[in-house]
């Protein structure tokens, strides 16, 4: 089983979703782990922050939830950004946001 690699700032902002939203998340990231290949509804390719970048999709009654996750590392599958969706389309500052940390955690690698 590949392992998980959180950006700090991605597992805190995954933290302060609700039990329902982090067992969602949880359920899906143990799955990438497993070597599973997850698709729409759940899962879809973001090539506006990277080739090879993902985004799980998590939705509930209180709202719409992302993060950001990019298999190919060789450290692990990296989460690297998680945000509350509040627009239709992804914000260009999400995507700043990820391109930033992405170019961090692949950084921290060589």
């Amino acid at each position: 089983m590949r392992p998980a690699v959180f950006h700090s700032k991605a597992r805190e902002i995954l933290r302060g979703f609700s039990i329902e939203v982090r067992k969602a998340f949880g359920k899906a990231i143990l799955d990438l782990q497993k070597g599973h290949r997850l698709t729409m509804p759940l899962s879809r390719p973001m090539r506006s922050v990277a080739p090879g970048v993902e985004e799980l999709r998590i939705k509930d009654t209180n709202g719409i939830y992302r993060a950001f996750y990019f298999v190919k590392a060789k450290s692990g599958i990296l989460i690297f950004h998680s945000f509350t969706k509040k627009t239709q389309k992804t914000p260009q500052q999400e995507i700043e946001i990820g391109k930033k940390r992405l170019k961090e955690m692949l950084d921290e690698e060589t």
